[in-house]
């Protein structure tokens, strides 16, 4: 249960940061490019990268990976999970599976967004 705790503390911090973060959109790209999305991305991306490494190299206790994994990063942004994802498929050697899991979750990932997006443009049309 205690595990669930540490998830719910960390995952409100990461969702807090990644909503501090959207402001950025309008103050550095006006609204055109998504650019809070990307700096959440890749800083994601960079710091799962970063205490993973950490994490194969020190002992850490498994509560502390929890809050920092699933919890806070995973609060921040899921593609940081994708990108760990892939970095263990590639540095395995599965560079087949690494290149269809990439195009797989980004093109059915978009493809989704957009089906979702249109979707939800009839069922309002509908309802009005």
């Amino acid at each position: 249960m205690l595990r669930y705790l540490y998830v719910a503390l960390g995952g409100a911090i990461g969702s807090v940061l990644r909503y501090a973060v959207s402001g950025l959109d309008f103050k550095l790209s006006n609204g055109i490019f998504p650019t809070s999305t990307l700096i959440v991305n890749l800083f994601g991306s960079l710091v799962i990268g970063i205490l993973w490494g950490m994490f194969e190299r020190f002992e850490f206790s498994p509560m502390l990976r929890v809050f920092l994994f699933v919890g806070i990063l995973g609060g921040f942004t899921t593609f940081s999970s994708f990108s760990l994802e892939n970095l263990n498929l590639l540095r395995d050697g599965e560079v087949k599976t690494a290149v269809i899991y990439i195009l797989i979750t980004n093109i059915s990932g978009i493809g989704l967004a957009f089906g979702g997006y249109f979707a939800a443009r009839v069922l309002t049309n509908l309802t009005r």
